[in-house]
């Protein structure tokens, strides 16, 4: 498989991924001879604890914690720009704490976003990503991070599209931009929408119109998996539109 893009490996890990910014990857792929496998907690956890669950799950499913590639978080309610840069700190403190970066860079992709029904009281742990040996070859499997209407990924808000705007006209614009970033990190990564399993759109806004003329259609070959539509903000206030995709073999709820 030819790779595109600024692929690292993770040394201990068994996967490669896309630079991003401090908080996170924009993407994981495995290596040749691992598959990365999805596991949805059965109950939100607080993201601290969830850590140590983590933990707990690689060691009894025979992995260390430099397979742990992705994490998908909830929040009460979207941060400001600020809060969201503070939450990151110790985040990502727990991380070098497990010694997973790789030359000060953080290799684990991460989704976090704060749901309209149901929001947990803290930051919590919705599900997680990570590789496992595979005996016999398998398709491509990988994990795009989250990515907002945040030019660049650049946690300035001079940086979101259309801010403040909602209108069907500003959505669609925000939409087609985050579609493109889907795209590049895909290509990125090495791989096309053929082999994406799973996309997942989260807003707070009705979507009809926009599935139809601004998504689906640029899905390619992924459009026969259809989309999952979470009502929910982005992280961070004012974004409004986020979404992030995946394409794995295996998929497990605990």
């Amino acid at each position: 498989m030819k790779i595109l893009g600024m692929l690292i490996p993770h040394p201990k890990g068994q996967y490669l991924f896309l630079k991003g910014i401090d908080p996170y990857s924009c993407g994981v792929l495995a290596v040749q001879g691992q598959e990365i496998v999805r596991v949805t907690l059965g109950k939100l956890m607080p993201w601290r604890e969830g850590f140590d669950w983590v933990d707990d799950y690689l060691r009894r499913h025979g992995r260390d914690r430099f397979a742990l590639c992705a994490m998908e978080l909830r929040s009460p309610r979207p941060f400001t720009m600020q809060g969201f840069i503070q939450f990151n700190r110790g985040y990502c403190d727990v991380l070098k704490q497990w010694g997973v970066y790789v030359d000060g860079l953080n290799p684990v992709a991460r989704t976090n976003v704060a749901p309209v029904f149901d929001p947990p009281a803290t930051p919590s742990l919705y599900a997680f990503s990570f590789t496992r040996p595979v005996s016999t070859a398998t398709r491509p499997t990988f994990v795009v991070a989250g990515a907002g209407e945040l030019r660049d990924g650049i946690l300035e808000a001079g940086r979101i599209v259309r801010p403040g705007e909602t209108t069907p006209d500003a959505m669609a614009e925000k939409a087609t931009y985050v579609m493109g970033v889907m795209e590049e990190r895909l290509k990125g990564l090495g791989v096309a929408w053929d082999r994406v399993t799973a996309v997942d759109v989260y807003t707070a806004h009705p979507m009809d119109s926009l599935i139809r003329t601004t998504l689906l259609p640029g899905f390619g070959a992924a459009v026969r998996h259809g989309l999952h539509l979470f009502p929910a903000h982005p992280p961070i206030e004012d974004i409004e539109f986020e979404m992030d995709v995946r394409g794995v073999c295996g998929e497990e709820v605990c």
